[in-house]
């Protein structure tokens, strides 16, 4: 019972931009990709759209976590290295180890082509 309570109050407790960006700076390795799709709900709203990341073309909807998280890193004028910690587990976890495999797509794209590789139909986010 405590953990579930525990678990019920973590899970509604956010964090704030300014902490968010002050953890992503000093602490990369420790973000969550979850913080990161929080901290931007909290704190823009959010239109589908489609978007180009290198070869890669993402219909309206589709892959929405990266178009999110592409567009926030713009928005916040977030380095390559930052935006892809963003991606959390993803990036350190699951597309560092394994360099030669195919899952995880748009970060692998993205670490080819960075910022300049990026192309959204319309930009995705507005401050809340």
């Amino acid at each position: 019972m405590k953990l579930l309570l525990w678990w019920e109050v973590s899970k509604n407790k956010s964090m704030s931009l300014e902490n968010f960006l002050t953890k992503l700076k000093a602490q990369q390795k420790d973000i969550e990709f979850s913080e990161s799709m929080s901290v931007i709900e909290e704190n823009y709203n959010f239109t589908p759209t489609s978007f180009t990341n290198g070869i890669l073309k993402n219909e309206k909807g589709e892959n929405s976590g990266s178009c999110k998280l592409f567009a926030f890193a713009i928005q916040q004028n977030l380095s390559k290295e930052e935006a892809l910690a963003c991606f959390g587990s993803y990036y350190f976890k699951e597309v560092l180890i394994d360099a030669a495999g195919n899952g995880h797509q748009n970060i692998r794209n993205f670490m080819k082509t960075g910022f300049e590789g990026l192309e959204f139909s319309e930009f995705p986010l507005t401050k809340k």
